[in-house]
């Protein structure tokens, strides 16, 4: 295999650093390794949520150049009204807001300026932009999609989850988003994403896609216990995660309502701290004694440290969580659902708990605050788990591979996938 530097284009809907929220710390993760080794330039669109100028410095500490631009649909009334726009279209929601005219621009003009061996674009809602593009008499750069998830399967869910105009519109929008996702991944020379069971439900659709397994890892050396870190407190119950980001919202309330009051009537001194940005009115009014929603918090580290436990009750999505596996590398012992904890190789009664029914969720808290010798051991082992396989580096060398495969054209089908778990000397 080649080790020569490659020069890869990152195009994306959103900033990648500073990480605030699991995609941009996926994105984070994977490009900060690859620049150790790879020349990257990175076209970006900014929503108002951002500080784009915060943004492009934390960049620029590891992209040669950096092109940001502000998405004008990002929020707000611009954002309702493509919304509504869109029940007319033939295009999703997802497709329209990212149209802006701007960032082709932008695009043309690094691609034309400077040949590219790689465009790496994160999501498929990007995927109508022209990104095969190169300077008079080079090759066009190869293309390859980072898939977060499968985004129309979870729209899909989203058609029979929540309030009736969530699942009218869903149901109206994912097919839309289907279409133009598969075209998406069937134009690209490779895609890769984050759990086996993402990469079947592809391949289900587009049998001849390309693809490979790089599930979502932690910066186990910045996510570690630390002497200067508080004890954990035996009472503390953590989630953590965007709190506008819809299969947080749902898992979040029905904790709450369904598992919460159990653990609350056992232990009547436990404390719930939901931790996370843009919380919405819904999950506002769920905050009341023993429930503290904390809003944003710039470093998470000295809250996971105090809980006695960390829950993922997702009953929506796709993808591996990254509040899992930084969760585990902080040396916390978690209860999740299945589907929280879809693509993470973990020993359930081992490396955590995996409960499904309210009961069985409520009965395994319940147990880790009962015995913190329990919840060390549980997360001790976690931490060993999350070191030696769910190490950004070991990532980023795994896709490193898979660009140089693509660009020297091996065989599109691959005999076997390179290893994505990287070890490290981090205990």
């Amino acid at each position: 295999m080649s080790t020569q530097r490659l020069k890869i284009l990152c195009v994306s809907q959103m900033p990648a650093s500073p990480p605030r929220f699991g995609a941009q710390a996926r994105m984070h993760g994977l490009m900060t390794q690859l620049a150790r080794h790879h020349d990257l330039t990175a076209v970006m669109l900014v929503d108002e949520e951002f500080d784009i100028e915060e943004c492009r410095r934390a960049m620029q500490v590891y992209c040669r150049d950096v092109v940001l631009l502000r998405n004008p649909n990002g929020r707000g009334i611009s954002k309702r009204v493509l919304q509504l726009r869109s029940l007319t279209s033939r295009r999703s929601f997802e497709r329209l807001r990212v149209r802006v005219p701007a960032l082709q621009r932008a695009l043309d003009q690094v691609l034309r300026a400077r040949r590219f061996d790689i465009v790496n674009l994160e999501f498929s809602f990007l995927g109508g932009y022209n990104l095969r593009q190169a300077p008079p008499g080079d090759r066009p750069p190869a293309l390859v999609v980072d898939s977060h998830n499968i985004d129309y399967d979870l729209a899909r869910q989203y058609a029979s989850a929540g309030g009736l105009v969530r699942r009218l519109y869903a149901a109206a929008n994912w097919r839309k988003l289907r279409r133009e996702e598969l075209a998406t991944y069937r134009d690209a020379d490779g895609v890769y994403l984050c759990s086996v069971a993402d990469r079947q439900r592809l391949l289900d659709e587009a049998p001849g896609a390309r693809t490979l397994v790089i599930p979502n890892a932690a910066d186990v050396e910045y996510y570690q216990p630390r002497a200067t870190d508080p004890s954990p407190d035996g009472r503390t119950v953590v989630f953590f995660g965007l709190l506008s980001y819809f299969p947080n919202v749902d898992g979040v309330t029905h904790f709450v309502q369904e598992i919460w009051p159990r653990i609350a009537k056992e232990h009547p001194k436990a404390c719930l701290k939901i931790i996370g940005g843009q919380a919405p009115r819904s999950l506002q009014a769920l905050a009341r004694p023993g429930v503290e929603l904390t809003g944003f918090v710039p470093d998470l580290r000295p809250h996971l440290a105090e809980a006695a436990a960390v829950v993922v009750p997702l009953r929506l999505g796709g993808g591996t969580r990254l509040k899992i596996v930084e969760a585990m590398a902080m040396g916390k012992a978690i209860v999740s659902t299945e589907l929280g904890a879809e693509g993470i190789e973990a020993v359930p009664g081992r490396d955590l708990f995996i409960k499904d029914q309210p009961a069985a969720f409520a009965d395994a808290v319940n147990r880790l605050l009962a015995d913190p010798g329990l919840a060390a051991r549980i997360g001790q082992s976690a931490r060993r788990l999350a070191a030696q396989q769910y190490a950004w580096s070991g990532a980023a060398r795994a896709l490193e591979s898979f660009y140089y495969e693509i660009r020297d054209g091996s065989p599109r089908e691959l005999q076997s996938e390179p290893d994505w778990r990287g070890s490290t000397s981090v205990a």
